[in-house]
């Protein structure tokens, strides 16, 4: 599933590949999925889409949206599998969720493994939709800074238990984040994934805040965590600390065992001698 990181080296990889360049053919739905949603009908997908310019794309949390100009936007997110661009004279693939074909026969088409949408708005309708409506900071924008994030912990915290994994992974609280990035994020800032944000105070807040940010730059300068690939079908180059791997192997940090349980829909990672 992609995360922030991925988004952003995708969002970068599209523009430098395909902005300015007119779809000749759109398609959707090559292949039935029922978790992979839709907003038009693939006819009325392929009218709207054909003859429309490639602009700047966005990236909102865990989704990312591409101008259709003018007049439209293609909005895809919350997904994972394979989102790749293809070089004139390239095969079209045999089964996508997404298919442009621009006029110089260069190819963008994705396919998804779980579920994630891939949906056509008219311009400004696409921040209506549900993840991106009145989405809150993400760790890269400029008004995510301490204070900010300060006061959102202390907030959620008066509003009753909260844990730290809850905090990075649920309710788009931090949009982008995800489990598996999380788990690198708590491990960095020494806290445990089923703490109490309440709990934390200045130094720990200040190092949860620094482990935010200072994680979602290092998985994006990477290229994206190793097991996801970018537009050309390439690995991202961060390996993860804490994962399933992790338990076979002593804390990197203190050389203590790492622990391993489901919590909150998702596998937890964490060293319970260093992260507290």
């Amino acid at each position: 599933m992609f995360e922030l990181p991925e988004c952003l080296v995708l969002a970068s990889q599209i523009d430098s590949t395909a902005r300015g360049k007119v779809v000749r053919l759109a398609a959707t739905k090559n292949v039935p999925h029922k978790f992979v949603w839709h907003n038009r009908e693939p006819a009325e997908f392929a009218a709207l889409a054909r003859g429309k310019r490639v602009g700047t794309p966005l990236v909102h949390g865990r989704w990312i949206s591409v101008p259709l100009e003018p007049g439209f936007v293609l909005l895809f997110g919350e997904c994972g599998g394979a989102l790749r661009y293809e070089k004139a004279g390239a095969t079209q693939p045999d089964r996508y969720h997404l298919l442009l074909v621009f006029e110089d026969e260069s190819l963008l088409w994705a396919r998804t493994a779980m579920w994630g949408g891939y949906e056509l708005y008219e311009k400004g309708k696409e921040l209506e939709r549900d993840y991106v409506r009145g989405q809150k900071p993400t760790p890269v924008d400029p008004r995510f800074t301490f204070e900010y994030f300060d006061s959102l912990v202390k907030s959620l915290a008066a509003e009753g238990k909260r844990s730290a994994k809850s905090l990075l992974t649920q309710d788009q609280i931090i949009p982008g984040l995800g489990n598996s990035i999380a788990q690198d994020i708590l491990f960095a800032s020494r806290i445990a994934p089923k703490r109490d944000i309440g709990s934390l105070g200045p130094p720990a807040r200040r190092a949860l805040y620094k482990a935010i940010v200072g994680t979602v730059k290092k998985v994006t300068a990477a290229g994206g965590r190793y097991d996801e690939t970018d537009l050309f079908g390439k690995p991202g180059g961060y390996v993860r600390v804490m994962d399933k791997a992790a338990t076979k192997r002593p804390c990197p940090r203190c050389g203590g065992a790492i622990a391993e349980a489901l919590y909150l829909g998702g596998a937890i990672y964490w060293c319970p001698a260093c992260q507290t």
